[in-house]
């Protein structure tokens, strides 16, 4: 299927040089390239052409920077993604770009080989976004991310209003966090930053889907995962073996030394508030779960050590025939009055 891509960019020669990089696939017709010089030329085309996957877009243009386009796309068409394509690749410009809707990022002078592999999960990701939001008018999925704009694809029906509603379920939370990862931002290349947390999070949510979870949010650098139905609460530990056994396995040099990355691992089971939660007037509700068992998953996490995967001794009761756990003595979590009896999954 033919890919349809907005390139949007003030230098005179970036469109030769797009043309000619990728003639064989023009040719082919594996993608369709059109071009606007700033934002304001992007939004025209945009309205013409819905049906573009993806928008290349640098930063630094007249009339319409590419971060302000951000945010009017995301009005436009809440299913289009963009890949940032900027000479400005410091930290702050790539965190407000991801603020504000940005999928990926890459820095000037293009590497076209990493360009287009960053075009094709860009595409990868639009087109199963755009099949999730078809098989939500189906049906046929009841869990996912869903905000308002995601709702002007949808028909006005009682399914609708079935998403705006909220309700109480019983769930597993699990937050996975990447350690470390701080320092590691302070001192790499913002290039290195997003493709190793881009790495990371890719391995985690694989595993997350693998055993029927779905992933609520990524925040900073962990991401927050929730598990329902039968035997949710072993699905979520077996996930949490499967995160932490493939992270353990990568091996990296940064700056010239070896870095082997480490998770720290929180779950907890119970009765959560479901719901799309957020602001009207800033237009972003975001179905997600909220509650103590939210809290206190997130509590867990921050008190595992490196490789660590914490439940409290309730959960430890349930699962305690099907895994190995050792205990961890009793940890003060925050806002809880008395400390809580953890223990360490271990296989």
């Amino acid at each position: 299927m033919k890919a349809k891509i907005l390139v949007v960019d003030d230098e005179p020669d970036l469109e030769l040089l797009i043309k000619q990089k990728f003639r064989k696939q023009i040719r082919e017709q594996k993608y369709e390239f059109s071009f606007a010089h700033n934002g304001v030329e992007a939004l025209a085309v945009l309205q013409q052409e819905p049906d573009i996957d993806v928008v290349l877009a640098d930063i630094n243009m007249p009339e319409m920077d590419g971060l302000t386009l951000l945010v009017k796309m995301a009005d436009l068409n809440p299913l289009l993604k963009a890949v940032m394509v900027s000479a400005y690749g410091d930290m702050e410009n790539i965190r407000m770009a991801m603020n504000r809707g940005a999928y990926d990022f890459v820095c000037k002078p293009v590497n076209f080989e990493d360009l287009e592999l960053t075009m094709l999960k860009t595409i990868q990701h639009v087109h199963d976004l755009r099949q999730t939001v078809q098989a939500v008018k189906e049906n046929n999925i009841l869990r996912m991310y869903v905000d308002e704009s995601v709702l002007k694809f949808m028909t006005k029906s009682g399914f609708e209003q079935s998403l705006t509603a909220s309700e109480t379920t019983t769930a597993t939370i699990l937050f996975v966090d990447i350690c470390g990862f701080t320092a590691i931002a302070e001192r790499e290349t913002p290039a290195t930053v997003v493709g190793l947390i881009n790495k990371y999070f890719d391995v985690m949510v694989k595993e997350i889907i693998g055993q029927g979870g779905y992933v609520d949010k990524f925040m900073g650098d962990a991401v927050m995962a929730v598990f329902q139905g039968e035997y949710h609460l072993d699905k979520a530990i077996e996930t949490s073996l499967a995160i932490r056994t493939q992270i353990q396995s990568i091996k990296e040099e940064l700056s010239g030394k070896p870095y082997q990355p480490e998770v720290s691992i929180g779950l907890h089971s119970g009765e959560v508030v479901s719901g799309n939660i957020g602001s009207v007037t800033l237009r972003r509700l975001d179905y997600t779960v909220i509650g103590d068992v939210v809290n206190t998953a997130s509590r867990l996490q921050s008190t595992a050590q490196g490789g660590q995967i914490l439940i409290t001794e309730a959960c430890y009761d349930i699962v305690k025939e099907s895994f190995q756990c050792e205990s961890v003595g009793e940890h003060k979590l925050k806002n809880k009055k008395a400390p809580a009896k953890l223990w360490n999954v271990m296989a």
